[in-house]
């Protein structure tokens, strides 16, 4: 059975924040909080130790308490990246990723990913919940970001990224992956709402 101290909680907070104008996204007021501060407290409830992965403003980061970590690879690779240098820090048997702009992720995340994971014996636990499309249309979508990952696939994971593999599914194809959907009633519609720009940070705050 996956306890919550067999799991090493990561926020990514490493990307540029382009559609935000350029601004260190984590470090954006929600609720009185920084997002990645508001996404560490939540996260701490679910896992054991928690790290954050940065690229900027570290000491910013830091002042939570936490470690933190820039990628291990060059020109902000995106998600993966952040996978890695977490698989590459971890010390514990699982990692769980998380990003910093979902503040309203659910509070049983960790859980129903590890009983997912255990039933099928996979090697990553990936998220799935509700999102309208460009039509107001709401579908139950993959949000690969959000994985509970075997510290085993480090070495896979390694070997992906150095032959220029940037795609969270193009990597999790190449193992056994159990998507768990998070649309059952009492799930929060809003779960997986991620803020890409300021407005809707904004929004999201008012919802």
């Amino acid at each position: 059975m996956i306890r919550p101290q067999d799991i090493t909680g990561l926020i990514l907070a490493g990307g540029r924040g382009s559609r935000m104008g350029g601004v260190d996204k984590g470090l954006q007021n929600f609720n009185g909080l920084p997002l990645a501060l508001h996404t560490l407290m939540r996260l701490q409830l679910q896992a054991g130790p928690v790290m954050i992965n940065a690229n900027r403003n570290l000491s910013a980061y830091e002042s939570f308490g936490v470690e933190v970590w820039p990628d291990v690879l060059t020109d902000y690779a995106g998600p993966l990246a952040g996978f890695l240098t977490g698989l590459e820090r971890c010390e514990t048997p699982w990692l769980l990723t998380v990003p910093c702009d979902t503040p309203r992720f659910p509070i049983d995340l960790a859980s129903r990913l590890a009983a997912a994971l255990e039933r099928e014996g996979a090697q990553i636990a990936m998220a799935a919940g509700r999102e309208a499309d460009e039509q107001g249309q709401v579908q139950v979508r993959t949000q690969p970001v959000f994985c509970l990952l075997s510290v085993n696939l480090l070495e896979s994971l390694a070997a992906f990224t150095k032959e220029g593999g940037r795609k969270i599914d193009a990597w999790t194809a190449q193992h056994r992956t159990v998507v768990v959907p998070f649309d059952q009633p009492g799930d929060d519609a809003l779960a997986f709402s991620n803020a890409n720009t300021l407005a809707e940070l904004k929004q999201l705050e008012d919802s």
